[in-house]
């Protein structure tokens, strides 16, 4: 079930108090959503039961809402209450606000590498904890209006992302029509179910959610396309998933700038045999040239190596916070 929501976290506190007078007891009944379809405002006064609840990344259809069902069938939820959100920011407020047990953020993209937006807050906003990684395949499709004829399509709309993955087949096959940037590949499939003059660019899913049809799949350039999608919620929850690999994600904050100093923590990973999968440096928001870095490695914080390893840099660092431990399998 979705509650598609693309207000602040301010207006779901709003409608749970809402839910609360109406119901009495909130914990047991959980959280009035106030949702949107397209441009036509709708009610849905169910309420939302807590221990279900995904907030996403929006609107209906995004490849972030796929991670959120795919997710939900890890967690043996059958029917998930899926919290649409506008921006990450709002999916993180979520979760650490109380509306929702879950969220879903995107982590990294195999092409544009990892998504910012998601490392800053875990560095500097959340106490949210990454629960598990699930890998969705970028799969772009031309998706047009269930009557549309493509000879008279006038602009092709997306993502900017989007559109530059699909620049070669827009090149043959829609030489010399315009393109518009929107918001999401999942709201150019709105757009494309409402007027057959526009095409989009998004998954399969979003056609479905939106009503549109899909008229020629797997039109990205590169088949290799893919973005990590991270689980997030409370510690408590940390244990829910289980598998037989494990990442572990940390940030690590220097004391001082110094030289030596990346290699340094490099060299406790290397002295204790632990593989790197991803290093990120991000700045601290504290002055110019001040960093930090993201360290991602194989294996739980729960192996001897990586215990030993993060002691050894809790000794030379400001600070080393875990940002999850978790199953990628």
């Amino acid at each position: 079930m979705w509650f598609c929501c693309d207000q602040t976290t301010a207006r779901l506190k709003t409608l749970a108090q809402a839910a609360q007078a109406t119901a009495g007891d909130w914990g047991a009944m959980g959280w009035a959503i106030l949702g949107y379809y397209g441009e036509k405002t709708l009610v849905d006064w169910h309420f939302m039961t807590f221990e279900n609840s995904i907030a996403f990344l929006g609107p209906a259809g995004t490849y972030c809402n796929e991670a959120a069902l795919k997710f939900a069938q890890r967690l043996n939820i059958d029917d998930p209450h899926l919290v649409e959100c506008s921006s990450f920011d709002e999916v993180f407020d979520c979760v650490d606000e109380g509306a929702t047990r879950f969220g879903v953020v995107g982590k990294e993209n195999s092409l544009e590498g990892p998504v910012t937006a998601t490392l800053d807050n875990f560095a500097f906003r959340t106490d949210s904890v990454i629960l598990a990684e699930e890998v969705i395949d970028v799969n772009h499709c031309l998706v047009v209006h269930p009557e549309a004829d493509l000879s008279r399509i006038v602009r092709v709309a997306s993502h900017p992302q989007g559109i530059a993955q699909c620049r070669r087949f827009l090149a043959q096959n829609f030489k010399g029509v315009a393109t518009l940037a929107v918001s999401s590949t999942a709201e150019s499939a709105r757009m494309a179910a409402h007027d057959p003059s526009v095409a989009g660019i998004s998954n399969a899913l979003a056609a479905e959610v939106h009503g549109a049809r899909v008229a020629q799949r797997a039109i990205q350039d590169n088949s290799e396309n893919q973005t990590a999608f991270a689980l997030v919620g409370r510690m408590e929850d940390s244990g829910l998933l289980t598998g037989t690999r494990f990442k572990t994600t940390l940030a690590l904050f220097l004391r001082a700038d110094k030289p030596g100093a990346l290699q340094m923590i490099l060299s406790e990973f290397t002295y204790a045999g632990i593989n790197l999968t991803m290093l990120q440096s991000r700045p601290t928001k504290r002055q110019l040239g001040d960093y930090m870095f993201f360290v991602e490695l194989d294996g739980s914080i729960h192996d001897i190596d990586v215990q030993t390893a993060l002691e050894c840099l809790r000794l030379k660092l400001r600070e080393v916070k875990v940002l999850g431990s978790y199953p990628v399998d």
